[in-house]
């Protein structure tokens, strides 16, 4: 039977997860922004209509939303996060194999049925995630993970589809290519569009049939397989599992300057603790770890500094974590500096089932499963009751510091004092 890739995307993630909690924000113009408030990162298809552009800067739109009667939403990782697992937990039921290829982006494998249409599965998985999490998404089909990203850009840009197209099984697929200029096309940067155009290969159409050797000769054989993939061969396959990570990263700018070192231990200590959790999370260990922190790039006498740490046993635990990142920080502040942003940095990750031990370490087997299970027991907590349930002492209570989001909604699917209560 013939093989088909979808890619399955969800609309507007951050504004329709804020739509889904809260039906008065339903068919209202919604926008969600940065950290501290920033910019506006995410628009609800009311918001594209009243043409608010994406990356504007809060205060200088904030005059214009509220004429507009915008609704205005700090981000809610926590809300996102958790309707990305719930969505793509769905997802996998319904597909063969799944890539999850972003927070609100999977490819998957299917088996087309004997008359090649896949159209009523795509219209059904639509309604399902719809009744089920309140998400529009968009499903784009074809012989390719390339194909199926060019469906999914007209199933979005046509309303006339309903939000599914199907590349692989339309008649004639040069006409829908002729319509998607060339800067669209999945993999084709911004340099490599005005090479395009120089040569009048202005959309995906023309960049299928141009000949071979001519784009081998400036992009080489990632621009072949691009090429390949847009003639319906499928040469990129599903990445079923994430490659482990080489680094993790935690890093945040503050909601105002830190000028004394207190501050600084606390946030670092947040940063840690969260990263200790990422690493928990991807069954790795960090034998490793950098801080840094630096002032805005906009003030003057930019300052940056970093420090760096190696374990003599690579580890997952919190507070080894924080035993080893916290005398670190007298070695990056600077007394008079006002701090914008800090961050930490854990390296040489490895597998958590790999331990190297350390002979001048020990660490007897007894209590490092002791160890394990007491963090499993803190993340279980602070899991299924909230952020924050458990917390690490070094972080503060409630520091003024912290990310600004003054417009937060909801964590009604993480937090149990955010769930709605009907009263009937």
């Amino acid at each position: 039977m013939p093989q088909a890739i979808a890619l399955i995307d969800a609309n507007n993630f951050y504004a329709s997860c804020e739509q889904s909690f809260d039906p008065a924000l339903q068919g209202k113009p919604v926008v969600v922004l940065s950290n501290n408030d920033g910019c506006i990162v995410a628009r609800s298809a009311e918001a594209r209509a009243l043409g608010i552009a994406m990356g504007t800067p809060f205060f200088q739109a904030q005059r214009e939303l509220q004429r507009l009667n915008v609704v205005v939403r700090s981000s809610n990782y926590a809300l996102y996060a958790d309707m990305s697992q719930r969505l793509m937990s769905l997802l996998e039921v319904q597909a063969e194999e799944l890539e999850i290829y972003s927070i609100d982006e999977a490819f998957a494998h299917l088996t087309r049925p004997a008359n090649g249409d896949l159209n009523a599965w795509a219209r059904l998985l639509r309604a399902q995630i719809k009744r089920n999490l309140g998400l529009p998404i968009a499903i784009g089909l074809g012989s390719s993970k390339g194909q199926a990203k060019l469906a999914n850009h007209l199933a979005k840009g046509m309303s006339s589809h309903a939000g599914v197209f199907d590349l692989g099984h339309c008649a004639d697929p040069d006409p829908w290519l002729e319509a998607i200029p060339i800067e669209d096309v999945w993999g084709i940067g911004r340099k490599l569009a005005h090479w395009c155009r120089s040569r009048g290969i202005t959309n995906a159409r023309e960049l299928r049939d141009m000949p071979t050797g001519v784009l081998r000769a400036k992009a080489g054989v990632v621009g072949c397989r691009l090429q390949r993939e847009l003639q319906g061969q499928a040469c990129l396959p599903l990445a079923l599992a994430p490659a482990p990570k080489q680094e993790t990263c935690v890093s945040r700018s503050f909601s105002r300057p830190i000028t004394n070192i207190e501050e600084l231990r606390e946030a670092i200590a947040s940063y840690v603790v969260r990263a200790a959790e990422k690493l928990r999370q991807q069954r790795q260990h960090t034998a490793a770890l950098t801080i840094y922190t630096r002032t805005s790039a906009f003030s003057p006498g930019f300052y940056s500094k970093a420090a760096s740490t190696r374990l003599d046993l690579p580890s997952n635990d919190t507070t080894v974590l924080l035993k080893a990142a916290l005398p670190l920080v007298t070695r990056i502040f600077q007394p008079h500096r006002p701090l914008a942003k800090a961050g930490v940095l854990m390296q040489h990750l490895q597998a958590a089932n790999q331990l190297q031990h350390h002979l001048l370490v020990p660490c007897s087997p007894k209590e490092q499963h002791r160890r394990e299970a007491l963090m499993h027991t803190i993340d279980r907590l602070n899991q299924r009751y909230g952020n924050g349930t458990v917390g690490w002492a070094a972080c503060g209570m409630a520091p003024s510091w912290m990310m600004r989001r003054q417009r937060l909604g909801r964590a009604a699917t993480t937090r149990l004092s955010d769930v709605p209560v009907v009263r009937a």
